[in-house]
């Protein structure tokens, strides 16, 4: 019904940047947020950065000064920039949203929380 779907993982050296995406797809009628978590062999999926749809956002500590997120409605996209990469940011890296889908139903309308497939980060020299 909808979907998530990232890219621009991949290898860094540390100090380096890397850019990614994602891209929603199906019946949408609007996403409230949209947000990156990222999680490393055995332990949680953590957030990374989130952003509103009038374009509020915040920061793990972690990335704060580094990470910049961003989206473009438009395209319903988001975008997660990232600077100063270290080799602790090497992690998978998910996209998830809350999304509003049109129904056929009386209620015209349903909330739903998706998430993408995910997207390897490695920072290594």
């Amino acid at each position: 019904q909808v979907q998530l779907v990232e890219s621009g993982g991949g290898l860094v050296q540390p100090g380096g940047s890397l850019t990614l995406a994602c891209a929603a797809s199906g019946s949408i009628a609007s996403i409230p947020t949209m947000a990156w978590y990222r999680q490393t062999p055995g332990n949680e999926r953590v957030l990374v950065a989130i952003i509103a749809h009038v374009g509020d956002s915040r920061y793990a500590d972690a990335v704060k000064g580094r990470f910049t997120i961003t989206r473009d409605n438009a395209k319903n996209t988001a975008y997660l920039q990232m600077n100063s990469l270290e080799a602790e940011d090497t992690a998978g890296y998910y996209c998830n949203g809350k999304v509003v889908v049109e129904t056929t139903d009386e209620q015209g309308y349903k909330a739903l929380e998706v998430w993408g497939q995910g997207t390897l980060v490695t920072v290594s020299s």
